[in-house]
């Protein structure tokens, strides 16, 4: 096993031009802040108006927290490595990244469908809609959301970086995800895919 792969791995990206990597930047630069200033509006708009005091708004309010933290977990790093010769990322990084990105993904699925809980309630039983979601209940849903989020990933990163790896420490990707580490293990990888693909049905699901 080469020990430089265990250290560092080097992320691909999207293209290896110059002129394509400057505009990709300019795009991706461009995205990235109105995710930042309309999540952030989002969030400032529902803490700020008492109209919006509400199970709805709140979960909404989450999601756009999500979405910056989700964003906030690839796009930097992504960025860096479009201007930048060096697209080195360390195996703690990489770690970390897969982790956050994978845990803020679930916890995204399972918001969306607290979401979807919370209008089947308001829908069908208006009446008790109140009482149903109770503040405390939100507040119940939106932690469980996160802790259940930052859970599951954590046996699927663990089995990821368990494979033994063979051969270059390129990722032809520009984040450290799943599939991308995963093709470079050298051993039969079956059971670990059917893994992920079985969790991956749970999540959706």
């Amino acid at each position: 096993k080469n020990e430089t792969i265990l250290r560092e791995f080097v992320l691909l990206g999207l293209s290896s031009d110059p002129k394509t990597q400057v505009a990709l930047f300019i795009i991706f630069t461009s995205v990235y802040a109105i995710i930042l200033i309309g999540n952030f509006f989002i969030i400032v708009l529902v803490l700020i108006d008492a109209n919006l005091h509400t199970p709805m708004y709140f979960f909404l309010s989450n999601l756009s927290f999500l979405d910056l933290c989700y964003s906030t977990s690839t796009l930097p790093r992504m960025l860096r490595d479009l201007l930048s010769v060096n697209k080195v990322i360390s195996y703690g990084e990489c770690v970390a990244q897969m982790y956050i990105s994978l845990s803020l993904g679930v916890c995204e699925c399972v918001l969306l469908a607290v979401m979807a809980y919370d209008r089947y309630v308001a829908i069908c039983y208006p009446l008790h809609y109140t009482t149903i979601m109770s503040k405390m209940v939100c507040i119940r849903l939106a932690v469980g959301t996160w802790i259940f989020g930052f859970f599951l990933p954590i046996f699927n990163v663990m089995m990821t970086f368990n494979v033994d790896l063979c051969g270059h420490n390129k990722i032809n990707h520009f984040l450290c995800e799943m599939p991308g580490v995963l093709s470079l293990g050298c051993v039969n990888l079956i059971f670990l895919e059917l893994v992920i693909y079985v969790s991956g049905i749970i999540i959706l699901q």
